[in-house]
């Protein structure tokens, strides 16, 4: 009787035992899988990290009104701001970056072929239109016979600056050049006799202006912005922004248009949305592209 009391409470301890182990052993496997759970939860809510380069004005103040769009699609953007116009291309080259926002069309195929990179366009955003301000006139017409017209240093700038003043109707350029590309050699009528001074950075041309140097300054919108003027009102023209090839892009190396994050912000700076705003704060100083 005794073995047999024994022999029961021996079988009873070991599958209590058993069962311990077991239930353990399910809890483990359910805390690892709530664990595993989480830890592929996390993951896939992880935001993607997008590094674009943009001047100041306007591209970074864009890019700051996207940057909460991008955020509910899953993309954490950063903003590098640049001052010149050399460092965001050097830096997207390095790989710093991932994307860069500040130049137009033919200054990025410039860059392209003075310095070998490896760019696209990813997509166009919006038009900067050139304005020609002056302190002592207040039309073309006015500019005197010898008038001194203070322009950017940037070749790329020349072509658009001489085919604005031609389409204003202040200089003719030679029949056939390609006008994105045109240099002063190639004015072949200048009837007022007009002076060009091309070695001015810039973004100096607003403090150019302000100090009432030469009779007119051509000055680009961001720069104008940036200084605290209005190009939609202080110029004495603008350059027109129909068929205007200087639209602003967002720029990546070779082959990572494609990637979703790219298309994504494009397809953002694209949207109603962002071009509402640009139209609003802007008030044609900045114009979205079609």
């Amino acid at each position: 009787m005794k073995k047999l009391l024994l022999l029961v409470t021996t079988l009873f301890v070991v599958f209590a035992l058993a069962a311990c182990g077991g239930g353990n052993a399910k809890k483990e496997e359910a805390t690892q899988g709530n664990q595993e759970g989480t830890a592929e939860q996390t993951e896939k809510t992880e935001p993607v990290k997008l590094v674009v380069g943009a001047s100041n004005v306007p591209h970074a103040e864009i890019l700051e009104e996207a940057e909460s769009i991008l955020a509910e699609k899953g993309i954490e953007l950063k903003i590098v701001p640049f001052q010149d116009y050399i460092l965001p291309n050097k830096v997207l080259n390095d790989k710093e970056i991932d994307a860069n926002y500040f130049q137009h069309i033919p200054y990025l195929e410039a860059q392209k072929k003075e310095f070998g990179y490896d760019f696209v366009n990813a997509g166009g955003i919006h038009i900067e239109p050139i304005g020609i301000y002056s302190k002592n006139y207040k039309s073309l017409e006015e500019l005197p016979e010898g008038a001194k017209i203070i322009m950017s240093n940037s070749i790329p700038d020349h072509g658009r600056i001489l085919s604005m003043l031609e389409e204003k109707g202040l200089i003719k350029l030679k029949e056939g050049i390609e006008k994105t590309t045109a240099t002063l050699d190639d004015i072949i009528e200048n009837p007022k006799k007009l002076k060009f001074v091309a070695d001015v950075e810039p973004g100096l041309l607003p403090q150019v202006y302000n100090n009432g140097e030469g009779d007119a300054a051509l000055i680009n919108a961001n720069y104008a912005l940036d200084a605290g003027l209005d190009p939609a009102k202080d110029p004495i023209a603008v350059e027109s922004p129909e068929n205007n090839p200087y639209v602003n892009v967002i720029a990546v190396r070779s082959g990572d248009e494609s990637r979703e994050e790219i298309k994504t912000l494009v397809e953002v700076l694209q949207s109603q949305e962002i071009a509402d705003f640009i139209n609003e704060k802007y008030q044609g100083a900045v114009i979205p592209a079609k």
